[in-house]
């Protein structure tokens, strides 16, 4: 055991309470801006001496590639160990498939099904049934109306502002959180028919516990 500042000594139980430092994070997502801005809205709210540890990566190809392309990146860069792919069900007919192969080499996936609308319409505290991405994102985008009176656009580098001041970042984890744990409970394996459900939560919610931690 070891003391700590007050001089009490530290139990083991503490120890493993202890959160890790955050780690290097290879993040790849396709073309859509979308997901991109997010990203780096977040990587935005990182204290100055963490940006660095997330590396944001777009590719202009079609989603099968992303596991090809964050494998080729962490070999380039090795201190990246926490490698992720950001993506949508949306019109992806593999979606499984990409998430099940990620899996098995060690990447962690980030996926919305339907699109990742669903996701930020947990900010506000919602996440209705939508099977499609059109019903989802016409769904959102009035709802971001509502509730910012700004109109929202997929391309709007300030997304991830307009959600965590006008939302709740927090609730929106646990939302997602909640909806997930639904699914899994229910037996639902595939995550092609988890519909309004989002596994960002887990990224969103690892970086912020333990960049806070850091800080």
């Amino acid at each position: 055991m070891k003391s700590n500042r007050a001089g009490r000594m530290k139990t083991r139980n503490e120890f493993r309470k202890r959160v890790p430092d955050l780690g290097y994070y290879y993040i790849v997502t396709d073309t859509r801006e979308t997901e991109k801005n997010y990203l780096e809205g977040l990587k935005q709210k990182l204290p100055e001496k963490l940006k660095d540890r997330l590396v944001i990566k777009v590719i202009k190809a079609k989603t099968e590639h992303l596991i090809e392309e964050c494998l080729e990146g962490i070999a380039m860069e090795p201190q990246y160990r926490e490698p992720w792919i950001v993506f949508d069900r949306d019109k992806v007919m593999n979606f499984d498939k990409i998430i099940l192969e990620a899996t098995s080499k060690g990447i962690r996936t980030g996926w919305s099904n339907p699109c990742i609308e669903i996701w930020f319409s947990s900010y506000f505290g919602e996440m209705k049934f939508h099977e499609t991405s059109v019903s989802c994102n016409d769904y959102f985008s009035a709802l971001f109306r509502k509730k910012t009176n700004l109109e929202y656009s997929k391309s709007d580098k300030r997304i991830y502002e307009h959600l965590t001041r006008f939302g709740n970042e927090e609730r929106a984890i646990r939302i997602s959180k909640e909806r997930h744990r639904y699914y899994m409970e229910a037996k639902t394996i595939l995550p092609s028919e988890m519909y309004s459900c989002s596994t960002l939560y887990k990224l969103v919610e690892e970086i912020s516990t333990k960049s806070e931690s850091n800080a």
